[in-house]
């Protein structure tokens, strides 16, 4: 069996437990009666849903090297990898702010607006597709989007962003070091390679984690009351696993209809009638830090989230008192930043013939 399926069995079972649970919380009559009642002590079966991070996201369609991840850390934050000169990764998906840029959707080339919210690049290698849509397999494939997308890098071309690497002495050498065997190494499959591999080392470990490993003292009492509360209101059915989301596409506004259906999510991919509102449920880790929330930024503050999910998802209305719950927990889940890793690094300078920024 493998872990995948593990999880799936364990979240089977914990979904009977919390069902069991809170029929009898439903029959106290009250909800708010009966989480002040729960103590805060976490029965070890209701934790085999989750696990902690990976230390390194692998890929066996890209080994990790140190010369490739070294090429993929100048590259996303290579701003003459944009048509004006002006923009990279690290603009949308801000290393030093867990990944995110804070706005509702994203600015690009000559100032034009994005349609979804960017989702933060730390831990996204391991879920199971990117992008809101799914339309990207893997962070490999995911790189290679932006660059070439009209509203957010711009460029024309695969063979212009070659074009451009090819005429930067230093590239040059990085992308030998990364590719040694092969007899041209500064391809655009080559860049997008890059970048993930560099991305698959965004990890961001935290107290949750320590947790998860057998130290019960690395959450308060408030956090794991929260946790329970979390599980109870039938969040774990889609937020959990190693990144407590992540792992599958759900309908937004599964009980009650999301109220902005403009944006049909998957649908817009894929045109099948059945994915129409469908969305890949976002990863949890570091959710306090990524404001503001849901494809479209349109949910500013924590709390507000929490219920609107648990209205829309789950058909229920929580209490002040719940919802603080589950926002202490969340708050837990904010990790450690690998500061030392995504240091900017000295970037390569231009040669004679590397293109001028364009700004028509």
């Amino acid at each position: 069996m493998n872990h995948r399926d593990l999880w799936r069995a364990s979240l089977t079972l914990l979904l009977v437990v919390t069902a069991c649970q809170r029929g009898k919380n439903d029959a106290a009559g009250s909800q708010k009666e009966a989480v002040k009642a729960e103590s805060s002590e976490i029965e070890p079966g209701i934790l085999a849903a989750f696990a902690p991070l990976p230390k390194v996201m692998e890929s066996k369609d890209n080994p990790l090297s140190e010369a490739k991840v070294d090429l993929g850390r100048m590259l996303y934050y290579e701003n003459r990898l944009s048509k004006n000169h002006d923009l990279s990764c690290n603009s949308c998906h801000l290393l030093d702010k867990y990944g995110v840029d804070g706005r509702k959707v994203s600015s690009g080339h000559k100032a034009q607006m994005g349609v979804r919210n960017s989702t933060s690049s730390y831990n996204a290698a391991g879920h199971f597709v990117q992008f809101w849509d799914g339309r990207a397999k893997d962070v490999e494939e995911q790189a290679k989007g932006p660059v070439l997308n009209p509203v957010e890098m711009a460029m024309p071309s695969e063979k212009a962003v070659e074009a451009l690497l090819k005429s930067i002495p230093g590239y040059v050498d990085a992308f030998k070091k990364a590719y040694p065997e092969s007899q041209d190494p500064v391809t655009y499959d080559h860049m997008a390679k890059a970048i993930g591999a560099f991305e698959r080392k965004l990890v961001t470990p935290g107290r949750w984690d320590k947790f998860l490993a057998g130290d019960r003292s690395a959450l308060s009492a408030a956090e794991k009351q929260g946790f329970k509360t979390f599980v109870g209101t039938g969040c774990v059915a889609c937020h959990n696993g190693p990144y407590l989301g992540g792992a599958s596409y759900q309908k937004l506004g599964n009980v009650k209809p999301w109220p902005n259906q403009k944006d049909q999510g998957r649908y817009e991919v894929s045109k099948n009638e059945a994915d129409k509102m469908l969305f890949k449920v976002p990863s949890l880790r570091n959710v306090a830090k990524t404001a503001p929330y849901f494809h479209d930024g349109s949910i500013a503050q924590l709390p507000e989230a929490v219920r609107k999910m648990a209205f829309h998802q789950l058909g229920r209305t929580l209490s002040d008192e719940e919802t603080r719950a589950i926002v202490a927990f969340l708050e837990a889940l904010t990790g450690e930043l690998p500061s030392e890793y995504i240091k900017k690094p000295e970037l390569p300078a231009s040669g004679p013939k590397t293109p001028k920024a364009d700004l028509s």
